[in-house]
């Protein structure tokens, strides 16, 4: 009897932010993701956005507050890890959008070259090639 194997195609991480709207729409303007055509509720209590196989949701908060990831390498943060095929290139685009670009393009010893953003909320975001 063979084993079935069950294989994993995508994650999708919940960012919870206190205006859904706002954070898919920045999303959409300043990191170049589409939103999935709708919100849920109004005011919006849930959105997902994405970009090719890349899918983040956000659901409202029910206090106002975010709640960032609070690991520290050497004074920086990681909210969401992307990885990305030419990160020259979305740098590029993202300077362009005029995002919050805070870090790279740097390599680094483990053999990716990333760059780091912070959106409107305080999360992290790194891609890395």
């Amino acid at each position: 009897m063979s084993r079935r194997v069950c294989e994993f195609y995508n994650l999708a991480p919940q960012l919870v932010v206190p205006d859904v709207r706002k954070a898919a729409e920045y999303y959409r303007d300043k990191f170049g993701f589409e939103i999935d055509g709708f919100f849920f509720d109004e005011p919006p209590v849930y959105s997902i956005v994405h970009r090719d196989g890349a899918t983040i949701h956000f659901g409202r908060s029910d206090n106002g507050e975010t709640k960032n990831n609070e690991m520290v390498r050497k004074g920086s943060r990681l909210d969401v890890y992307i990885l990305i095929s030419d990160v020259v290139a979305l740098y590029d685009e993202l300077k362009e959008r005029g995002a919050n670009i805070v870090e790279g393009p740097i390599e680094r010893v483990y053999g990716r070259t990333e760059i780091t953003v912070v959106d409107e909320n305080g999360f992290h975001l790194v891609f890395g090639e």
